[in-house]
């Protein structure tokens, strides 16, 4: 086997990490909360200031990062051993998830499908799509997803939520297909089983309620429509920089007929060490460490730094650990672009980096 083919010595490398696998409550509050606080805060500063201000454009891009890195610990809701940080859980979708739409229900099982050996690169993995194996215009069709999606994740819960419970076949259909935050917008979810949990019905009603009361309000002229307008700004925006990121997260050259394994899933994505500050702004919450967390999926995100140092330094041959590193987002958006206009990345999978 040539050098360029060898695959990841993944026993190797989960003994130099075994002892980074347990989760530091602490680090996940003192994180969180204040991400989330900032966040509302600097939101709610922006509402009052006067329209396009610069006062309200500084206090916008402030509430845009600090709730797009709170968002993002839905991620690690996925990851978190099934009834632990039950509180953590809690407080999050109260504070994040349902107020800006995207409860935790909506991504956890989805997302846990995604790290699964015959499902990853799959048509039955909703977070993946072949861009690197496709036409360069299918990634510029993706980010004007984000235009919309905000819309669609509120119409999903303030409309088809009361009329699911006044038609239950669209119940079954809206669980399939407008329950789950993927990029494949063909994805059908299973339906509802254990691993789903209980609390899916009581997110998707306060979802419902919040956004109704929303509109109620400012029907009444008792919440201004700029809170409103800036709701669905700030939405865009976080979606527009976790769409940047996800595509920077693999390199996406599976066209989907066959599965992974854990070796060629990890050549299939991407770590962005990058700066310590400015790339965690746009990968948040570990995900500068993608290629790694593929590796180490249980991993708590404040460990995968250390993973990722430790390996460099100690795998005795870190060649192919190293070769899903990219230097940028821009440098990770480049070479996927490359590559589907080049008409495909599959064949190149074990060679480029």
């Amino acid at each position: 086997m040539a050098a360029t083919d060898a695959p990841l010595p993944v026993l190797q490398a989960r003994r130099i990490v075994t002892d980074l696998y347990a989760p530091n409550p602490l680090i996940y509050w003192a994180d969180f909360l204040f991400s989330i606080s900032l966040g509302w805060s600097a939101f709610a500063l922006a509402v009052t200031q006067p329209m396009f201000a610069m006062a309200q454009l500084a206090c916008t891009v402030v509430a845009t990062l600090t709730l797009y890195r709170a968002v993002i610990f839905t991620h690690e809701l996925a990851h978190l051993k099934k009834g632990t940080f039950k509180a953590f859980r809690l407080v999050w979708n109260i504070t994040c998830g349902v107020p800006l739409m995207v409860p935790s229900f909506t991504y956890r099982g989805v997302h846990n499908d995604h790290h699964k050996r015959d499902v990853y690169g799959t048509r039955a993995d909703g977070e993946y799509l072949p861009f690197g194996a496709s036409q360069p215009y299918k990634i510029i069709l993706y980010l004007l997803l984000i235009f919309v999606l905000p819309v669609i994740m509120a119409g999903r819960f303030i409309v088809l939520t009361p009329l699911t419970h006044l038609y239950g076949p669209l119940r079954r259909w809206v669980w399939q297909r407008a329950s789950s935050l993927t990029i494949d917008l063909s994805y059908h979810r299973p339906l509802p089983s254990r691993r789903d949990g209980r609390t899916w019905v009581s997110q998707e009603t306060a979802c419902c309620f919040l956004g109704i009361s929303a509109i109620a309000l400012a029907a009444e002229a008792v919440l201004p429509y700029e809170a409103l307008a800036l709701w669905y700004i700030v939405a865009v925006l976080i979606f527009l920089l976790n769409s940047l990121r996800t595509l920077a997260a693999h390199s996406y050259r599976n066209p989907g007929h066959q599965p992974m394994d854990l070796s060629e899933q990890y050549l299939d994505s991407v770590n962005v060490p990058g700066h310590p500050f400015l790339t965690t702004l746009w990968a948040p919450v570990g995900l500068r460490y993608h290629a790694t967390h593929h590796l180490f999926a249980a991993m708590p995100y404040h460990a995968l730094g250390t993973a990722h140092k430790r390996l460099i330094e100690e795998l005795p041959d870190n060649e192919v650990y190293l070769r899903t590193t990219r230097t940028s987002l821009w440098n990770a958006l480049t070479r996927l672009w490359a590559d589907a206009a080049a008409g495909g990345g599959p064949a190149k999978a074990s060679t480029t980096g």
